[in-house]
């Protein structure tokens, strides 16, 4: 069974950067697509950005474009999310994800069942 953890997680000002890693111990990620999920308190969990597990091609959130990217590293063992320019709203738990299977899948929580437990990012001055 997959088990995926974050790491990264802090607290930042706004306009600062964070780089969230998403690893799976003794495991490859390489074939999998994998997202980030974002849930702040109150808010239902959002698709951040997803990456495919072949081509590695990548969709973003509007929120987060032009300040997110996703990657994977050159071992392929994580997936990165560097976020930049960050902003207050961009407080929430963030989490990795995968689908069962290494086909494609569309950035939607809902077609993922492996997930990390999640970090905390907070924004705030």
């Amino acid at each position: 069974q997959l088990q995926l953890v974050e790491s990264g997680g802090g607290l930042v000002q706004p306009g600062g950067s964070l780089r969230l890693s998403c690893g799976a111990p003794g495991f490859t990620l390489e074939y999998y697509t994998i997202g980030w999920f974002r849930q702040a308190p109150g808010k239902e969990r959002e698709g951040v950005s997803c990456i495919s597990g072949r081509g590695g091609s990548t969709n973003y959130a509007d929120s987060v474009k032009d300040r997110f990217t996703l990657s994977r590293d050159n071992a392929k063992t994580t997936v990165d999310l560097q976020m930049n320019s960050l902003k207050p709203e961009d407080t929430a738990v963030y989490s990795c994800a995968a689908p069962p299977t290494t086909a494609s899948y569309p950035c939607q929580p809902g077609s993922y069942i492996y997930w990390g437990p999640g970090t905390q990012v907070t924004v705030s001055s």
